[in-house]
């Protein structure tokens, strides 16, 4: 069995190991990625300009649906609105709240 001292010896030269390993794939991936960029023209600014498009394009959906009374809209995505529902409950029909 082994002793304390000889067990954090281990994890030591386990966690050099680790540190090692993280830096050299680290470093690889580096490279891989400016070998990329390199071959198809890319810049940094090019990165975070998609990037920053990709993220800008969750936008509001224009409103489908409003009701007539107190103004609330619907998009027609997602649940419906409580409003919404009550009316319909009401023997409006979907059609009524069309913009």
């Amino acid at each position: 069995m082994a002793s304390l001292k000889d067990l954090l010896a281990q994890r030591a030269a386990l966690e050099q190991q680790i540190a090692e390993t993280q830096e050299r794939e680290r470093s690889d991936a580096i490279a891989k990625v400016k070998t990329l960029m390199s071959e198809y023209g890319l810049s940094v600014a090019d990165l975070t300009a998609r990037s920053a498009k990709v993220a800008g394009k969750a936008s509001k959906v224009a409103a489908k649906y409003r009701n007539q009374a107190t103004g609330e809209t619907w998009s027609g995505r997602g649940l419906q609105p409580k409003w919404l529902k009550a009316a319909i409950a009401g023997g409006a029909k979907l059609d009524d709240f069309v913009i």
